[in-house]
């Protein structure tokens, strides 16, 4: 899927991702806003290098996207894995991240790669990473410096080359004081540290963001693409947006829901609902 912003620069599209599970805001990034432009910059930069990423910004503002923009310029030939480490169990969060060999889970006959094996070749995206038990960060580290895992169960480790992407809504910095991260591992995910700032600090974004959606909605919902009339516009540039892109793709559905005219007027926006 390709899409022209019409307030200025192109989109970035990934037209593999269609078949995600993702919602529909993981086709595209929207870079118009200067501040954007600086990120892609240094994404371009960063993505080729294979260093460990590290990405910071509010919840709903789309880092696993950015981790898959990285995934795909880095040219690597394995898959992008996401996890999110606050539904790792602390019980099996070894089993999950590095795997485990036949009969020392439950007494299963087959094994496991884990999360570290199934993005070998490829990048491991760990979203929240704060949210990792404090006892598996040595060990994530340790696989990560020296590109080796031992499943659980196993005696020999075996070679992983794997890529790692992160991504944290809270300031890891703080995490470490308060002892509750591996400091070695902050220092080591901040060899490439990207922000993405949160959509009202990239007000350049908004409308363009609003005109995708309106595009791929009208689409699913195989109606005709309104328009977005100037007051919308304008409500839509001033709020907040506290939920940042996420909030925004809710409102624009819900306004194509309820709205039947040829525009998109400003009482079809649920804005602060």
């Amino acid at each position: 899927m390709s899409y022209q912003a019409t307030f200025g620069q192109p989109l970035l599209t990934f037209p593999e991702l269609d078949k995600s599970p993702l919602s529909i805001r993981a086709k595209a990034l929207v870079f118009v806003d200067p501040r954007s432009q600086q990120l892609r910059q240094a994404l371009e930069h960063l993505a080729p290098q294979l260093v460990p990423v590290l990405i910071r910004g509010e919840t709903g503002t789309g880092k696993e996207l950015l981790a898959r923009q990285i995934h795909r310029a880095s040219d690597r030939a394995g898959l992008f894995v996401s996890v999110n480490c606050a539904a790792i169990s602390p019980t099996y969060a070894d089993a999950e991240l590095f795997g485990y060999s036949a009969g020392t889970q439950g007494g299963t006959a087959s094994s496991r790669a884990g999360w570290f094996g199934s993005a070998n070749g490829g990048t491991l995206y760990l979203d929240e990473i704060a949210d990792l038990p404090l006892r598996i960060q040595g060990k994530l580290l340790a696989a990560l410096e020296n590109r080796e895992v031992t499943r659980v169960g196993a005696s020999q480790p075996q070679p992983v080359d794997v890529r790692l992407v992160a991504a944290s809504s809270i300031d890891l910095a703080l995490v470490v004081s308060a002892g509750r991260f591996n400091e070695r591992l902050y220092h080591y995910l901040r060899e490439g540290g990207l922000y993405l700032p949160a959509l009202r600090e990239r007000v350049g974004d908004i409308l363009p963001l609003a005109e995708y959606f309106v595009g791929i909605y009208s689409a699913r919902l195989d109606r005709p693409v309104p328009l977005i009339s100037l007051d919308a516009q304008r409500a839509l540039e001033v709020y907040k947006w506290p939920g940042n892109t996420r909030e925004l793709e809710n409102v624009i559905h819900f306004a194509l829901l309820v709205s039947t005219g040829e525009e998109i007027q400003l009482e079809h926006l649920s804005l602060g609902v």
